[in-house]
């Protein structure tokens, strides 16, 4: 049932660092509840484990599945830099467009001497 349990987090961790990896569409809310699922589950399944009795096949999947979790932490971070880096250009044109440049001499200055 653990190793199960395992098996089924590897592939869906990779599910998504595939997805994001190709920039395909993808349904965040569905993963993440599953994720959040899996995890409980995996949390509920090891509670009171001893360590030394988990065998090799089931050592060697969760070696796996930390490999993948911290690969699938390095996408996630980079897709969520990405959105804000989108987000920050959207408000800076969404000002520019709204602004009559009545201030932006000022602001420019402001800035500037801020930077010095």
């Amino acid at each position: 049932m653990l190793l199960a349990c395992v098996k089924r987090l590897e592939a869906l961790i990779e599910e998504e660092t595939e997805a994001l990896e190709a920039r395909l569409p993808v349904d965040l809310d569905g993963l993440n509840r599953r994720k959040s699922q899996g995890l409980l589950e995996l949390t509920r399944l090891t509670r009171g484990l001893d360590p030394a009795s988990l065998d090799a096949t089931l050592g060697i999947h969760l070696a796996r599945l930390r490999d993948k979790l911290a690969r699938n932490q390095e996408v996630v971070a980079l897709h969520l830099r990405a959105l804000e880096e989108i987000d920050d250009t959207l408000a800076q044109a969404a000002l520019a467009a709204e602004s009559d440049g009545t201030y932006s001499a000022s602001i420019h200055s402001a800035r500037t001497s801020l930077r010095s």
